[in-house]
């Protein structure tokens, strides 16, 4: 069971300070944040915090942090995200072991790589996948059904209509930047 539970169908997600707090009185209780400056992490994450809420931290775009389990470990402990969104099996792991929600990103590219990702999360056993391109629905349901991992689809969602298919087939959620989704639902 995750520990964070996702109550909407769509996460923002943004990559600028301007961006983040323009989410602060927003009807949003979590939304992603895509990188930045190690120097501002912390105190984004604790601006959101202060204002109810959650922020996954994709930890792999994070400018002047290498993407390691050490990174992780920091980030966990120091930062103290919601959770960690990451495409190495060692952050996610670390990521478990303090007690974060941990999610692991699949870039699928083609067969080879699924089956790839596939493995990599029976080792990591996240709480969440991401699925990247996210506008693919008999993956999105592929992915779910032989995983049993709850699926967030991203990546390539540009319209209402990706957003319901990606739903429609089985994703917990969505993410993406076009502000335009944020307040779509179910």
């Amino acid at each position: 069971m995750p520990l964070l539970t996702l109550e909407r169908n769509v996460l923002p997600a943004v990559r600028k300070m301007k961006e983040v707090e323009g989410l602060l009185n927003a009807p949003f209780s979590c939304f992603v944040l895509l990188g930045g400056h190690l120097s501002q992490i912390k105190p984004i994450v604790d601006m959101a915090r202060g204002h109810g809420k959650d922020v996954l931290l994709h930890a792999d775009l994070i400018d002047g942090l290498k993407n390691d389990e050490y990174a992780a470990e920091f980030l966990c402990q120091t930062i103290r995200p919601a959770g960690l969104i990451s495409t190495r099996a060692g952050v996610i792991q670390r990521t478990k072991q303090n007690k974060l929600t941990a999610i692991q990103r699949l870039f699928l590219l083609d067969s080879d790589a699924l089956e790839r990702s596939y493995a990599l999360v029976e080792k990591t056993q996240p709480d969440y996948i991401e699925v990247l391109p996210g506008i693919m629905p008999e993956i999105i349901a592929e992915v779910k059904e032989r995983t049993g991992v709850p699926v967030i689809a991203g990546g390539l969602i540009r319209t209402e209509d990706h957003v319901r298919q990606a739903l429609h087939a089985g994703a917990s959620a969505v993410t993406t930047s076009r502000r335009e989704l944020w307040t779509l639902t179910s």
